[in-house]
């Protein structure tokens, strides 16, 4: 256990965070209004307060009418940035796009759709997961008078499986800097977490024969099918054996007559002796292998069983599959 988990300071602040987050109801759409925009001095606004009281107990004490002068037209403008800072973040529209797929471990994006309905530009609205540690995870944007932006927020996925977004802040600090003005946003959208691939996997299993066909084409030790010809004029370049033309400096196809006795199927029990993470990792890299080959392939799983076939459709579905296992 970390130290912060051991404080119990940290730990409470933690447990009341989560129990306020909670609080927020699931939603793709928000529009900001003045009961979820909330707003705090910054540090440059603290100070800010502390040189407005020196200010003022210095007039008071020498009878300097400058010096009121300058201090209440300071707390005036501190009292002005207030108000424009509040009101660039309240009426804003943000609207999440459905987010793409995912890989685990890779930093992935999805964009959210800032609207702005008033007459007047909104500068400085930053957007960022609210969890995130590092400091560049803010994306910055000005939103159009009557008009839209779309910012892309990243954060990175560690598990594979169906995960719900992120949940969101947006602040913004303009035009002194002396206050924030932010909001928590818990989106309702889900996004598929595929397994990450294994880095080095060991090439794609033998072709096994279908049934009632005669098995006439070889397969080589590598676990490739060995069904090649000469290259043909007109043959698509998905069907030429890239690896077997640099080794022979020559194009050659794959004969598909031949492969279609054989089909390829990934199973689980094949994977190697592995846990079931890894094997799933290797899975995944053989069914992204053999899609960039353009091969029929099948996949089996402990409970489920994927037939042969080909295409991204086909590849999407055996992705779904090994992430939700």
């Amino acid at each position: 256990m970390d130290a912060a988990s051991l404080n119990p300071f940290s730990f409470a602040r933690r447990r009341f965070r989560q129990w306020w987050q909670a609080r927020i109801p699931l939603s793709d759409t928000k529009t900001l209004t003045q009961r979820t925009v909330y707003i705090l001095p910054t540090r440059p606004g603290f100070m800010l307060g502390a040189t407005l009281l020196v200010l003022l107990v210095a007039s008071i004490n020498y009878q300097l009418n400058l010096g009121y002068l300058l201090t209440f037209l300071l707390a005036g403008s501190a009292v002005v940035g207030m108000h424009v800072c509040h009101g660039t973040l309240r009426g804003l529209t943000m609207n999440l796009v459905a987010p793409d797929p995912q890989y685990a471990g890779s930093s992935a994006t999805f964009a959210v759709v800032l609207t702005n309905t008033r007459k007047t530009v909104r500068h400085g609205i930053g957007m960022a997961v609210l969890d995130a540690t590092h400091e560049d995870r803010w994306v910055w944007a000005d939103v159009p008078a009557q008009g839209s932006c779309s910012v892309h927020v990243a954060f990175k996925p560690e598990r594979r499986g169906l995960h719900r977004v992120p949940p969101l802040t947006a602040e913004t600090r303009f035009p002194l800097g002396t206050f924030r003005v932010w909001t928590v946003w818990r989106p309702a959208a889900q996004v598929l977490v595929y397994p990450a691939p294994e880095l080095f996997p060991p090439p794609l299993p033998p072709g096994e024969p279908r049934s009632g066909g005669a098995a006439t084409a070889r397969i080589q030790s590598t676990g490739e099918f060995d069904g090649v010809r000469a290259y043909r004029r007109g043959d698509p370049l998905k069907l030429v054996v890239w690896k077997k033309a640099a080794k022979a400096d020559e194009l050659v196809s794959r004969d598909t007559q031949q492969a279609q006795r054989y089909e390829l199927w990934l199973d689980f029990a094949q994977a190697g002796h592995l846990d079931t993470e890894h094997k799933i990792s290797r899975l995944t890299a053989w069914v992204l292998q053999a899609d960039r080959l353009a091969m029929d392939y099948g996949l089996r799983l402990p409970a489920l069983e994927i037939k042969p076939a080909s295409g991204e459709a086909h590849k999407r579905r055996c992705l779904e599959a090994l992430a939700t296992c």
